[in-house]
C-alpha cells in the first residue's frame, strides 16, 4: 500500500479499498469508481511501471473470493493507522501520515515537469488553492530557480549595463 500510494497520492481509503474490478489490466489502467472518491468524480490513473509492478505483486497474492487489491491474509485491510504508525516510528519517522504521501506526490509530479493542471487531475483536487497547498515550495526549490535565472540570463545576447542613478 505504501508503494502504491507514493506513486499515485492517492488517500488512504482509496488505496487500501481499491478492488480488483477498478484494475484494467489490458488498458494498463485503473479506474476509481466515483462513489470512493472524495470529490465523487472517477479518476483515471495510467499504471507507470513501478505501479504496474505493485499490481502485478497483489496480483499474484490474489485471493480468489476477495474483491480488494490490498488484504492481509484474507481481511480487508480496514483502520490500520496502529501500524502506520508503528512502522513510522520504527523508521525514525515519527510524526508522518498516510496522506503525506499526497503531498509529496504532488511536489513529485511538479518538479518533474508535470503540468499543474495534470497533477491536479492525478490527485483528484478540483481547485488550485487546494492544489497549493500540497505543491510547498521549499528552499531547495528557491535555490535552484535562481540558479535557473542565472543560467537563463548568461545565456542571452549581451545587454547593454545598466548604471544605478
Amino acid at each position: 500500500m505504501l508503494d502504491f500510494g507514493y506513486y499515485t497520492g492517492w488517500r488512504r481509503r482509496e488505496v487500501s479499498e481499491l478492488t480488483w474490478a477498478e484494475v484494467d489490466f489490458g488498458g494498463g489502467v485503473v479506474l476509481l469508481d466515483p462513489e470512493r472518491s472524495k470529490s465523487k468524480n472517477a479518476r483515471l490513473l495510467p499504471l507507470s511501471l513501478p505501479l504496474r509492478e505493485v499490481i502485478d505483486r497483489r496480483a499474484a497474492l490474489r485471493h480468489p473470493a476477495l474483491p480488494w487489491v490490498f488484504h492481509k491474509d484474507g481481511v480487508s485491510v480496514g483502520d490500520w493507522r496502529k501500524t502506520w504508525n508503528r512502522a513510522c516510528r520504527l523508521a525514525g519517522f515519527p510524526e508522518k501520515r498516510f496522506h503525506d504521501l499526497r503531498r509529496t506526490v504532488a511536489r513529485n509530479l511538479v518538479r518533474s515537469g508535470v503540468p499543474e493542471r495534470v497533477a491536479m487531475a492525478l490527485l483528484g483536487h478540483k481547485t488550485r488553492s487546494v492544489f497549493d497547498r500540497y505543491n510547498i515550495v521549499s528552499e531547495a526549490d528557491l535555490k535552484q530557480a535562481a540558479g535557473r535565472l542565472a543560467y537563463y540570463v548568461s545565456a542571452q545576447s549581451p545587454l547593454v549595463p545598466v548604471t544605478a542613478k
